[in-house]
């Protein structure tokens, strides 16, 4: 099936290289259904270190019963969305900033892409709200040891894109899986309703 669903779609593609504040998209079909119609968004991509945080799972954890001074940061829905499988005790908070900020300016941030940033949840919420429009919560992270992401990308596993302010606080309605990939150049946008497992219509 992967070589239906990724490898013959990837190698006809233009690829984009993988990097902090990039989208991790993954491929129609892929065999692993944890990570089955996944967008991740890196956060750290070099040659020792990759980790990201997955846009499209949300918890029915509400982020007032886990950090309850950061709600008002929060964009609805006000839940935890489930980063990934490593770390589950730790929290990650990804921002989208006002447009005229300069985000290297506030030592509270690390700039992902334009307007994204990683935002260092032990700076007072205050004044983190000051200079955002939007907030996601995440618990945990999704990790790749060296060399690993490079190989599942070769592979036809993921398709690397750009990343969006709206990806990153979009309403809980929201697939944004198929969001990202109706976006993309074709034909992907023509695998935009793939199922999440191919038994489902």
């Amino acid at each position: 099936m992967s070589e239906i669903f990724a490898d013959r779609l990837f190698n006809g593609m233009e690829r984009e290289e993988p990097a902090a504040g990039k989208l991790l998209v993954a491929a129609p079909g892929m065999q692993s259904t944890a990570f089955s119609r996944t967008v991740v968004l890196l956060l750290e991509h070099d040659a020792n270190t990759t980790f990201g945080v997955d846009l499209a799972h949300r918890m029915d954890i509400a982020v007032a019963n886990v950090l309850p001074d950061w709600v008002d940061c929060i964009s609805k829905p006000q839940a935890m969305y489930a980063g990934g499988p490593v770390s589950p005790q730790s929290a990650v908070g990804v921002c989208v900033t006002k447009p005229d900020l300069d985000i290297n300016s506030r030592p509270y941030f690390k700039k992902l892409a334009n307007r994204l940033a990683l935002v260092d949840l032990g700076a007072p919420p205050s004044e983190v709200k000051a200079d955002i429009t939007g907030m996601r919560m995440f618990i945990g992270y999704a990790e790749w040891s060296p060399g690993q992401l490079d190989e599942e990308i070769a592979a036809g596993e993921w398709y690397v894109a750009p990343c969006l302010p709206s990806d990153v606080t979009a309403a809980g309605s929201v697939d944004i899986w198929g969001d990202v990939m109706r976006r993309q150049a074709m034909p992907l946008p023509l695998f935009s309703t793939f199922p999440a497992r191919l038994g489902e219509n």
